[in-house]
């Protein structure tokens, strides 16, 4: 049955509100659950286990650890319901994996509201098994009695059950079993009425009979350690070893009396710190020393049990001791549960689901069984939650709120943190580590070394200690490791913040500065190149630098490098959104990510991004060449050659780093306008920087001469390789199949196969499309339908891009095809003729007439590099050598 939500209830006057705690799913948790506790009963029932046996590992312990918020104490709860009455689970739940097996769940709140002390634990422990079994468990009950007797002399434990609440819960009957207990034991020695009632005479006269092994105290006598205890001084160091005994007198039970203990400590985190243990050591006393109970622990943070640094401070430590409890470096695969409960015994409770809080929000605030929160709303809220239930619980509070006021709630009116997610977050961190949280707020991950720079710690300790939170989540196979959960970090970064040592802004910024440097240190004293070092390097320190308007430094370094691989990673999210273009941060991200949405967008779009950061001349000299000239090849690419020309020529006249690329740039303005001994000459002289061999290989293939093309290729991709830019070993070898593709389809294959080979992993939507058609030259005269259908396809991907050289490129080998199938006539080449009426690529025309042999209506305007009968000759003969080629094999 659902709690009802009394916070939320006493918010409004509306009595025909519902408010109500709503329990959301956790179904994964509950799976975890029973089979473990399936296994535990399994255990405990072999004929070789023994609770006596103080030496074996112990796989008693399940823990559930997770941030503040996230409904570790919801699912306790949940849990110590079900366990009592199986009948009471959620809906989602499966039935429980045991059967005939007698459960007694108590659940144990430590937090330090509740004020539980180790007394209250051992008691209330008891005290459910006495109401469960309805009998004394002699061997605890005087051990007990004898400790409880020199600790409140004079206080009976009656009363101090019922001043405590623990008898209204739990009843009555554990003073009258203890008493009973004491009676039987004082009946067994034959010890007079008067002696009997003392319970220092009684338990000495038990150790004395135990030692003598009397017949009389048979019952007792096979508890070994039972003697021990009752003659050690009867401290709280003493109580915390009495769970043996109890431990003890569950195994001596008849077969239809047996109950397994679910012992449910919550609110883990406040039993102390990594240098105050003393309650956690009690406390893990109990549960080493009851291996036939069961415990599920849920708290902030994972056991530390498994962990063997911790012996001396606990007493039973390492993966020998606790096999359940050990960290992996490396997290496992997701196994089914059974898997799962087997061995790892420490599960991190993860966020709801965007369907779990929907349902979450539906379900607490209702009229008339219909959810108040309407479906927009949940949306905003859910968005913004990024799952975490405590993010929700404050919505609905604030939902509420806003109703209060007379106004109706909005979606906009959700559209932000709460500062009380600070306050939980921080509540129990030492100074030092709210200050590493702070600053690493600042980063989208981090490891401990940027951790503690960020922070401007000498020392690493207070950032070790952080990670191991669970609002720290891990990727062990990121760069750098460590990422705070999105809302915990969106609230620190953006909500006002009422600690008493909350940051100013210069607090901030002068973080901002420590952690902008600490990453760049890292990306240039890394040795050798390491691209996604590099790449995470420009997207923290760029969204640094813009956020605080903190100076290019070491990110100029790192652009250029960027942009000279042509790899181009997005360096912010597809969802990030515009953002105004106030400082030379903002305006180098913009242009670097322009340059890498340019593979998915249209080239016009591209131009216009660039102009945009051009004009505000936020930018240092250097980089301003960078926009202009990526903004001259965009410009290019849309046909728009005097616009292109003049930009490569700025940059070129320059003579700053991009001057090589620029008289690159100028080589193939003069080729796409016909003048090939020009750009021919260029190329001679542009050296590795301007990419000769490719720009030779762009003049040849023009020609019809493909084997001089594809060796110029060839030379660009292995010169690309040795000097490791796989953008440029890719347009090589794309081009190369190209030119392979006309002379020698079957050997195309294995260059074509290379060429997406070598585009995997890079994001390069022009040189792509060029291997497609390749591959489409590469099947020239073959079935129409299909080879239309591609073209087709292909057409429409090169429209969207605005990629004047790919559609023109495109189009000569639809030309191709037809040429070979005798089909192409003078109106199939309208198609080129539009493509290039503006005089961009005319020769292309000349080419696919070249193929058919079909006249030139006006003389050619290229400059060839041979006389125009050779170039003629050169691709008619490519025609008719595909066409023999066909005929033969059919």
């Amino acid at each position: 049955m659902a709690g009802r939500d009394l916070r939320a209830l006493f918010s409004v006057n509306d009595r025909a509100l519902a408010a109500t705690e709503a329990f959301t799913n956790r179904q994964a948790q509950w799976d975890i659950v029973t089979a473990a506790l399936s296994e535990h009963l399994q255990r405990v029932a072999a004929p070789d286990f023994s609770v006596e046996d103080l030496e074996a590992p112990r796989e008693n312990v399940l823990t559930f650890y997770g941030i503040g918020g996230i409904g570790k104490t919801t699912l306790s709860r949940k849990l110590e319901v079900t366990l009592a009455d199986t009948t009471q689970r959620p809906a989602q739940w499966g039935a429980p994996r045991w059967t005939g097996s007698r459960l007694v769940p108590v659940r144990i709140d430590l937090a330090r509201s509740a004020n539980t002390d180790f007394e209250q634990v051992i008691l209330t422990i008891r005290l459910a098994l006495a109401a469960a079994l309805g009998r004394p468990l002699p061997a605890f009950d005087l051990a007990l009695r004898r400790y409880w007797e020199h600790a409140h002399p004079g206080e009976p434990l009656e009363e101090y059950l019922r001043r405590g609440g623990l008898a209204s819960r739990f009843g009555q009957a554990l003073p009258q079993q203890m008493q009973n207990a004491m009676s039987d034991v004082a009946q067994a020695l034959l010890l007079p009425g008067s002696v009997g009632s003392a319970i220092g005479q009684v338990t000495g006269s038990l150790v004395q009979a135990l030692r003598e092994r009397r017949q009389t105290v048979r019952a007792l006598a096979g508890c070994a350690r039972l003697a021990d205890l009752l003659e050690a001084e009867p401290d709280l160091d003493a109580l915390s070893y009495y769970p043996h005994l109890l431990a003890w007198e569950l195994a001596q039970l008849k077969p239809d009396q047996q109950v397994t203990p679910v012992i449910l400590f919550d609110t883990w985190e406040d039993t102390g710190d990594r240098t105050r243990r003393d309650l956690e050591r009690l406390l893990q006393r109990i549960v080493w020393l009851m291996p036939n109970a069961f415990f599920i622990i849920t708290g902030r943070s994972r056991l530390q049990w498994g962990d063997e640094a911790l012996s001396g401070q606990l007493d039973f430590t390492g993966p020998t001791a606790w096999p359940g409890l050990t960290v992996h470096d490396v997290p496992h695969a997701r196994t089914a549960p059974e898997a799962v409960g087997h061995r790892h015994r420490q599960v991190l409770i993860g966020d709801f689901s965007p369907e779990d809080c929907d349902d979450y929000l539906a379900h607490r605030l209702t009229r008339d069984e219909t959810p108040l929160i309407v479906p927009s709303i949940r949306a905003v809220i859910t968005a913004r939650s990024h799952g975490l239930p405590l993010h929700l619980d404050l919505a609905v509070l604030r939902y509420l709120e806003i109703r209060r006021s007379g106004q109706t709630p909005q979606p906009g009116d959700f559209d932000h943190d709460f500062s009380a997610l600070i306050a939980r977050t921080l509540q129990d961190l030492t100074p030092e580590e709210r200050n590493v949280l702070r600053s690493v707020a600042l980063l989208d991950s981090f490891d401990l070394t940027l951790a503690t720079q960020a922070a401007g710690l000498d020392r690493e300790a207070p950032a070790q200690r952080l990670i191991e939170r669970p609002f720290v989540r891990e990727n062990p196979y990121g760069i750098w490791p460590y990422y705070l959960h999105a809302l915990i970090r969106s609230t620190l970064r953006s909500t006002d913040d009422h600690t008493d040592d909350r940051w100013t802004p210069g607090d901030w910024h002068q973080a901002a500065q420590r952690a902008f440097h600490a990453v760049g240190q890292q990306y240039t004293q890394h040795p050798g190149p390491d691209r996604m070092l590099l790449v995470g390097s420009l997207r923290q320190g760029l969204a640094l630098a813009a956020d605080f308007d903190l100076d290019l430094d070491w990110l100029t370094a790192a652009a250029w490098q960027y942009v000279g691989d042509s790899v181009w990673e997005p360096l912010v999210p597809p969802a990030g959104g515009e953002r105004e273009l106030d400082s030379p941060a903002d305006a180098l991200l913009e242009v670097l990510s322009t340059l890498a949405r340019r593979q998915h967008e249209h080239r016009e779009r591209t131009v216009d991004r660039l102009q945009a950061v051009i004009d505000t001349g936020l930018l240092p000299t250097e980089l301003s060449e960078m926009a202009v000239y990526y903004q001259a090849k965009a410009q290019r690419d849309l046909g728009r050659t005097a616009e292109s020309r003049h930009g490569m020529q700025r940059v070129a006249d320059a003579g700053g780093r991009l001057a090589t690329a620029a008289r690159r740039g100028l080589a193939h303005l003069a080729r796409i306008s016909g003048d090939f001994p020009t750009a021919l000459e260029a190329a001679q002289t542009l050296g590795w920087k301007g990419r000769h061999h490719r720009v030779r290989g762009d003049v040849l293939w023009p020609q019809g001469d493909m084997t001089g093309a594809a060796a110029a290729y060839e030379a660009a991709r292995s010169e690309a390789e040795q000097h490791g830019v796989a953008g440029e070993r890719a347009h090589g070898q794309a081009h190369r199949a190209l030119a392979v593709s006309f002379t020698d389809p079957a050997g195309a294959d294995d260059e074509i196969d290379l060429a997406r080979q070598y585009l995997t992993g890079l994001d390069l939507r022009a040189t792509s499309l060029t291997v497609q058609i390749a591959a489409l030259i590469r099947d020239a005269g073959t079935t129409t339908t299909q080879f239309d259908d591609r073209a087709h396809l292909l057409r429409t991907e090169a429209e969207l891009a605005g990629l004047t050289a790919i559609q023109v490129l495109l189009e000569l080998a639809v030309a191709f095809h037809h040429a070979v199938r005798s089909e192409l006539t003078d109106a199939g080449l309208q198609r080129l003729r539009t493509l290039t009426a503006s005089g961009e690529y005319p020769y292309y025309v000349d080419i696919a007439a070249f193929m058919a042999g079909l006249p030139l209506p006006i003389p050619s305007s290229a400059r060839w590099l041979d006389a125009p009968d050779t170039t003629r000759n050169r691709w008619h003969t490519l025609v008719t050598t595909r066409r023999r080629s066909l005929n033969g094999a059919s």
